[in-house]
């Protein structure tokens, strides 16, 4: 009776090694699951290196995005320079510290010692 009750607790573990011979140790299985990994982490085109790349991508078409924007508002400003004289002078006179004849331009610097002791 003993025997028969071993035999029986026995038999399920051989009939799951079975299975696991069958299915998992299976040369194809192993193959499959050794490619997926040679693909994810080692190979050249790896799942890794297009996710960083991609990250690399994002990164750049949102400095075009920038780049878009303040092209757009340097453009602008020429344009608007570009047409009106008393805006030209005013850019002039304000940037380049550029003066009418018969004329004196004062510049007024601050001295930053007093300034950082207040």
């Amino acid at each position: 009776m003993k025997e028969n009750k071993l035999i029986r607790d026995i038999q399920p573990k051989s009939e799951t090694l079975k299975l696991i011979q069958k299915y998992i140790l299976n040369k194809y299985t192993i193959t499959i699951c050794l490619f997926l990994v040679w693909m994810i982490f080692f190979d050249k085109t790896s799942f890794l290196v297009i996710n960083e790349l991609n990250g690399e991508i994002n990164k750049y078409e949102d400095q075009l995005q920038y780049y878009k924007t303040e092209y757009e508002k340097n453009d602008a400003f020429y344009k608007k320079l570009m047409n009106n004289k008393s805006e030209k002078e005013k850019y002039a006179r304000e940037n380049y510290f550029m003066k009418k004849p018969n004329e004196e331009i004062f510049i007024l610097v601050v001295d930053s010692t007093k300034v950082a002791k207040k």
